[in-house]
């Protein structure tokens, strides 16, 4: 039965993202030209594929039986594709991310400017966001996590700071108000602006000095969610409303500036960095090798 190669990825596009506008914005197609594609092959095909209403596009038991069958296929074509790229004098294509809002912020700074500028045929794609999904699945060639998020079956390259810190800080004019803590634990007698997933968690605040570890779950008049709404918390922080625990780079413009003062230092507990990671294909995508070659190449701040 003969079927369009570009409407068979669009139907993809359109089933993974839950949605035309979605997967539009995934795809690079419009919205529009996305529902004509996927009406040509429903009609082609005899059979519908996506059932939709005014909230939500999800595939019929037809369209999920089609979609197992065609994500590895075109998953194939785009690699046979992309073996062309090794021809070419310059890698070419879009590179997808999926990476924290502390990643975005923090560590792609410094990395993104000067990868263009030696690879100006690649388009970067970065969706940033807190939750934990999968990069695949969320149709992304590559993630940064921390290694206690890292998926299992996955090749992981150090990227940014190789050791980080999270810093508990407050404005001075908090602290002389109310008092410096002296011990993680005299924060529960303090104002703590608190910091919750995109799941609704909100994880302990933890602290670590000499071997004693202290976890403690302070309560204060600000809950942000994580990533999309810190800059509000720090703001807040800094205009007198209680303290907060953050990655002590995002902080470091205000305890250099002095609007914010370090709280409880020799408690900061250490992490390890980030990872870029990636599935261990045979053959990765052009723009995805390169970006890992010129991450080999970077040398990692300590």
């Amino acid at each position: 039965m003969d079927a369009n190669l570009g409407d068979l990825a669009a139907f993809v596009a359109v089933a993974e993202a839950g949605g035309f506008r979605d997967g539009a914005r995934a795809s690079g197609m419009s919205a529009s030209g996305l529902s004509e594609a996927v009406r040509r092959l429903e009609t082609r095909l005899g059979v519908r594929l996506l059932n939709r209403t005014t909230r939500s596009v999800a595939p019929t038991e037809a369209g999920m039986r089609l979609l197992e069958r065609l994500t590895p296929a075109l998953s194939e074509v785009e690699a046979a594709l992309d073996v062309i790229n090794g021809y070419r004098d310059r890698p070419a294509g879009t590179l997808r991310l999926n990476v924290p809002v502390s990643a975005a912020r923090l560590i792609l700074p410094r990395i993104v400017p000067p990868f263009l500028a030696a690879y100006p045929d690649i388009r970067l794609d970065v969706i940033a966001e807190d939750s934990f999904v999968d990069v695949l699945a969320a149709g992304c060639d590559a993630g940064i996590r921390y290694d206690e998020r890292l998926e299992q079956d996955m090749i992981a390259v150090p990227i940014g700071p190789r050791e980080q810190r999270f810093a508990t800080v407050a404005s001075p004019a908090y602290l002389d108000r109310r008092g410096r803590p002296e011990h993680p634990r005299d924060l529960l007698d303090h104002a703590c602006i608190r910091g919750r997933f995109a799941s609704g968690a909100m994880t302990a605040w933890e602290f670590a000095r000499d071997g004693d570890i202290v976890r403690i779950d302070p309560s204060g008049p600000l809950i942000v969610r994580v990533g999309t709404a810190t800059d509000l918390a720090v703001d807040a922080a800094v205009a007198g409303v209680g303290i907060i625990t953050l990655f002590e780079d995002w902080l470091q413009p205000y305890l250099d500036s002095g609007a914010l003062e370090p709280v409880l230092e020799p408690w900061w507990q250490r992490f390890s960095g980030p990872f870029l990671y990636y599935p261990g294909r045979r053959y990765l995508p052009a723009p995805l090798r390169a970006f890992v070659g010129f991450i080999g190449m970077q040398r990692l701040p300590p």
